[in-house]
């Protein structure tokens, strides 16, 4: 058994973004999310010779004792059900967080917080042969449930896409209720994320769509379906290698999304400033009313829409590939 009285040890997990199917995803229809490597948060446990657990959230100015944290808090929470699944007391140890994810941005900040947590907790009790059930660490099915247990909080009725493509790391088309599926990028694309830099909770924005969905359910049925479709044929083409069809698609769905009530002029103006820049399409991604939209861009047209993006207000703008090497 290793030495645990200085023992230390570090797991991470990246942001990620929706392609398609926000919102539409909490009502059956299907959507699709990618990992955003650029951006990670990470989470390192280092042993103690006290029988406290300490939080230690430098990003937040945060630093409390597990005992003193309220039941709902959200870091609380995951080591408290982290623990329980490896069949170990919290005591002895420090939890330390640090983050480069933007918080309520759409780029699922929370949820890589808890997945990296789970991650590290499950590597530490592993490593110190006290949890017999942690032996390789958990799987990532089992990260990802804890993980969805926390959103709870963050986001009232959350549709489990952040947990799911943030434990597994790769593209997912998820349909809520049913297995995840991964699928394969057949022709790398790039996107640029911008962020709006506007905090936009999701869990308000997912009550203000389901207040509207129950005052018309017809109108937003058929919205869902359509969403539902522009994802469906998204994953066809990114399986083919049809990447410029893309474009299309994702500007489409942002129509469907301001009809939602879901966008904002702020997300308006990054879109046409990304469109205006040659952009193949452009839409807001998560929750909306704030946080990030994201565009479709080649190698010919990344830097003007950059450019555009910053100057049409963007706080900043991460460009990211998704499939081959990232």
């Amino acid at each position: 058994m290793p030495d645990n009285s200085r023992f230390t040890v570090t797991a991470d997990a990246p942001g990620k973004i929706i392609l398609f199917g926000e919102h539409a995803v909490v009502y059956g229809r299907p959507a699709i999310a990618v990992p955003v490597i650029q951006v990670r948060a990470s989470a390192t446990i280092e042993s103690r010779a006290d029988d406290a657990v300490v939080i230690d959230a430098p990003d937040i100015a945060r630093m409390s004792t597990l005992r003193d944290a309220p039941a709902d808090d959200p870091l609380a929470t995951i080591i408290r059900l982290t623990c329980a699944r490896l069949g170990v007391p919290p005591e002895k140890f420090t939890v330390r967080i640090r983050s480069t994810i933007p918080v309520a941005s759409g780029l699922g900040s929370g949820a890589a917080v808890s997945v990296a947590v789970a991650r590290a907790l499950g590597k530490y009790f592993a490593s110190v042969t006290l949890a017999p059930h942690a032996s390789v660490g958990m799987p990532n099915a089992d990260i990802s449930d804890l993980a969805y247990e926390v959103e709870k909080l963050h986001h009232g009725t959350p549709s489990g896409i952040d947990n799911t493509v943030i434990a597994f790391e790769q593209p997912v088309y998820f349909v809520r209720g049913k297995p995840i599926e991964s699928f394969r990028v057949a022709k790398p694309f790039t996107l640029a994320i911008a962020d709006t830099g506007i905090a936009a909770p999701t869990k308000i924005a997912v009550g203000d769509v389901r207040s509207q969905w129950e005052a018309d359910r017809e109108l937003f049925e058929k919205l869902f379906d359509n969403v539902g479709t522009l994802a469906h044929n998204a994953r066809v083409l990114i399986e083919q290698g049809a990447i410029e069809g893309l474009g299309g698609l994702m500007t489409a769905n942002q129509i469907l999304l301001a009809t939602m009530g879901v966008s904002s002029l702020e997300i308006q103006r990054l879109v046409d400033a990304a469109l205006g820049a040659g952009a193949l399409g452009a839409k807001l991604s998560g929750g909306g009313r704030g946080g990030n939209m994201i565009a479709l861009v080649t190698e010919v047209t990344q830097d003007a829409v950059v450019r555009a993006l910053l100057k049409a207000g963007a706080k900043r703008v991460i460009v990211t590939m998704v499939g081959g090497r990232q």
